[in-house]
């Protein structure tokens, strides 16, 4: 299995200034993520940053890492800019990884490129595990998705789904419905050849009301395979609370 790992890096962050040069034991946040994604199979792992102090970064602890554009309106704008410098083919397989996943397991970025290598119908390739508390299936941030018979993408969305009719009281869900609905893990899979068509579609209405990219990919026709997982990724970092947690992780 032939892929190539993407890791978009910017540094506008409205909650954690600056969060890709984070310090964590020691490291950047983005090499903290390269290094983990470098125990995976891909062929090469690349950093696409917008800010030369990333380059200048990874390239310090040998990481190797493009300038893009600043001006992207998305992370799948950056992955298409950067397979072009890269001169990757139309067939190749291209794994996001986000730059705020220090400990992104190897195996699920394999698991990630596999499913997509192994459904020549998907465009797209994500990952999903079993959600277990009723307290998750019902918050609005955590991203649920529901498939059908082959594993492939149904629908994705904010809302507990699928609706167990017959499972609601007063205050809410009283339980979780069975089989456990699935909690999306946002690392996806694409072949180059979509990446570079993927933004020039139209924005679709469900993906402006859920604020979610991916419902893009399905308003269009677009098959998302998905792996689920028998477990959950360890945690990203998206506010300071989060990133004093992965260090005080890495640092045991």
């Amino acid at each position: 299995m032939d892929f190539t790992v993407i890791i978009p890096a910017r540094m506008a962050s409205s909650r954690l200034p600056d969060k890709p040069l984070a310090d964590i034991a020691g490291l950047p946040m983005v090499v903290r993520v390269a290094q983990r994604a470098a125990q995976s199979q891909a062929r090469q792992v690349v950093v696409a940053a917008d800010d030369d102090r990333i380059v200048t970064a990874c390239e310090a602890h040998g990481v190797q890492a493009i300038l893009t554009r600043q001006d992207h309106v998305s992370g799948s704008d950056r992955l298409a800019e950067a397979c072009q410098l890269l001169n990757l083919n139309g067939d190749a397989l291209v794994v996001n990884v986000q730059g705020d996943e220090p400990l992104i397991p190897p195996e699920l970025i394999n698991d990630v490129a596999r499913v997509l290598a192994e459904r020549p119908g998907a465009s797209m390739g994500t990952a999903a595990h079993a959600i277990h508390e009723l307290s998750e299936f019902n918050n609005p941030n955590v991203v649920k998705v529901v498939m059908d018979a082959r594993q492939m993408a149904l629908y994705f969305s904010r809302a507990p789904i699928p609706w167990w009719r017959d499972g609601q009281a007063a205050e809410g869900f009283k339980a979780l419905p069975s089989p456990a609905p699935l909690r999306h893990i946002g690392i996806y899979s694409y072949r180059a050849s979509f990446l570079q068509q993927f933004p020039l579609l139209p924005p679709a209405p469900i993906e402006t009301l859920e604020s979610l990219e991916q419902l893009r990919a399905l308003w269009h026709g677009h098959r998302i395979a998905v792996h689920v997982s028998d477990a959950a990724p360890g945690p990203g970092v998206d506010t300071p609370e989060d990133l004093a947690r992965v260090r005080r992780l890495l640092s045991a």
